[in-house]
């Protein structure tokens, strides 16, 4: 399915964000505010991601995105990576029965190379358990970074069209990672950093940002709301003038 960029034409808006796009930040602060180690708070965090999960199926939102771990997390004590591998497994394992029989289609984005053969394995049988759903595509952004995603896509486009020159976004857009879905009408970040960090830097173009210093652990379906209570109090102009959006609200 194409999409409308949101730098080409205006596309189409409702009062429920038809994509969400989160990072999940404070796993380990909010741990550490407890007296625990890091890890716990990683492992509450697959808590509040089910939760949200299930949130976004009810209220109508087609896509959930997540940044799990980004290409610069490989930066962090090797202890917590190894935790976080074991974790994502373990999710992966018990998860995705559930995810299947719920109407939920799993999608995993990023350099998924340097993750252990098992690990690329359970990714790719979980995406095709999960194909044919269509009530919510949730994507995990793993080894993911926004840059690396427009210069892999750059690279493909150029080695399928050789001789080419003067490319446009419409040419680039399906070399994307997340190709099959619209662009983010909401991002989220939790935990109180006020930062995009290298996430979907094509996608979040025109995307409304919310930031919160709710840890991620913390971050269910009440604050969801308050987020998307936010979101629809913006005039998402696109680069026109609230005098054209209302002139157009009052057309349709």
């Amino acid at each position: 399915m194409k999409h409308q960029s949101s730098t080409l034409a205006v596309p189409e808006t409702s009062a429920v964000p038809r994509h969400v796009a989160i990072i999940m930040d404070g796993n380990g602060r909010w741990a550490t505010k407890r007296f625990l180690p890091r890890v716990a708070g990683h492992a509450k965090g697959v808590d509040a991601v089910r939760s949200i999960v299930e949130a976004c199926a009810e209220r109508g939102i087609e896509f959930l995105t997540l940044f799990a771990f980004s290409s610069e997390n490989w930066r962090r004590p090797a202890d917590e990576v190894s935790v976080l591998m074991r974790l994502f497994m373990t999710v992966l394992e018990r998860e995705v029965g559930k995810m299947a029989a719920n109407g939920i289609r799993l999608k995993i984005v990023g350099d998924m190379s340097r993750f252990d053969p098992k690990l690329q394995e359970m990714a790719a049988k979980a995406e095709a358990q999960t194909a044919a759903n269509s009530r919510l595509t949730l994507t995990v952004c793993a080894n993911y970074g926004g840059r690396w995603d427009v210069m892999q896509a750059v690279s493909k486009m150029i080695k399928d069209k050789p001789g080419h020159a003067d490319f446009t976004e419409e040419e680039l857009a399906p070399y994307l990672a997340m190709a099959y879905a619209p662009e983010p009408d909401l991002f989220i970040r939790t935990g109180g950093e006020q930062r995009i960090s290298n996430f979907l830097l094509w996608q979040l173009a025109y995307s409304e940002l919310y930031f919160t210093e709710t840890f991620w652990p913390d971050f269910d379906a009440k604050a969801l709301d308050l987020a998307i209570a936010s979101y629809q109090q913006r005039e998402r102009r696109f680069g026109r003038t609230s005098a054209q959006v209302l002139d157009q609200k009052k057309a349709s």
